[in-house]
């Protein structure tokens, strides 16, 4: 069941080649009020493919999230190459639907080179194993507090995500604005490099803002408020593979004017660090008109 769930995704993330240039993607509902932001994101990367003739790896991306995505129809995406030069290439990617662009992505891709190397200290935390995943969790807390589960979590995720620390998203409490929580796909990835990073841009968007609303105590779930991504980039340092644990550090160390900002790291289980990750989102009361 694990890996169908997963091989589904793969799918979802695997576009359709209309043109050169053009690719469709499906569109999945998550129980959000939009396309999941982590889903464009993955799309985007994964349609860059098509249009390097070599195996140049991505080395980051910048991205904005313009409009809403409609969950229930595709979205098309143009990737204009913008330069290929002797060790980079640069893609940019736009996402449409109903004839207008709902997201921005520019792409740079570097041949991989041998140079001087330092990184950060991978944080001292418990092991993946014994942790409850946030489904798990969220499922356990509602039935104490006799609530309902919420619809996004009824369903089980292609992305196990356990969470080092204790945070309940259903009732929220004022807490420091930094979060571990370890991540990786249930099943097994092809050996393609490119796949692992496109997925795990698919997930970096998931338990991000939010840890820039934990010092005020809010989340998705805070009743009429409303946490939406502006813009999201992402840097890939080393290799890695997707399907096995990942920790992702992630911490929030501003929020003002109504956005909030987070930054991320991701290092694997050998402790290298192999992704950094900044999001900014509006994080605001709604107000009622």
């Amino acid at each position: 069941m694990s890996q169908q769930l997963l091989d589904n995704l793969l799918n979802l993330l695997s576009l359709e080649e209309i043109e050169i240039g053009l690719y469709r993607g499906n569109s999945q509902n998550l129980g959000l009020p939009q396309v999941f932001g982590g889903q464009v994101i993955g799309q985007a990367l994964s349609a860059t493919k098509f249009t390097l003739s070599d195996p140049r790896p991505v080395h980051s991306f910048h991205s904005y999230f313009l409009r809403p995505g409609d969950a229930s129809k595709p979205i098309i995406y143009d990737v204009e190459s913008l330069r290929d030069g002797r060790s980079i290439s640069t893609r940019r990617i736009k996402a449409i639907q109903k004839g207008k662009p709902i997201f921005f992505m520019t792409a740079s891709f570097h041949v991989h080179a041998e140079g001087l190397e330092h990184q950060a200290e991978m944080p001292d935390v418990v092991d993946p194993e014994g942790l409850l995943s946030t489904r798990d969790r969220i499922k356990k807390l509602a039935l104490e507090a006799s609530m309902p589960i919420p619809e996004r979590f009824e369903q089980q995720s292609p992305i196990e995500i356990r969470p080092v620390e204790t945070f309940s998203p259903l009732k929220a409490e004022a807490s420091s604005p930094k979060r571990h929580v370890w991540m990786k796909t249930r099943g097994k990835l092809p050996s393609d490099s490119r796949v692992h990073k496109y997925m795990l841009a698919y997930a970096s968007d998931m338990a991000f803002l939010p840890v820039s609303g934990q010092p005020h105590g809010i989340s998705f779930f805070t009743k009429n408020y409303q946490m939406a991504t502006i813009d999201h980039s992402m840097w890939f340092h080393r290799d890695f593979r997707f399907d096995d644990w990942l920790l992702y550090q992630i911490e929030s160390p501003s929020a003002t004017n109504e956005r909030g900002f987070v930054l991320g790291k991701f290092f694997d289980r050998k402790g290298r660090l192999v992704a950094s990750t900044a999001q900014e989102g509006v994080m605001r009361k709604i107000k009622k008109r």
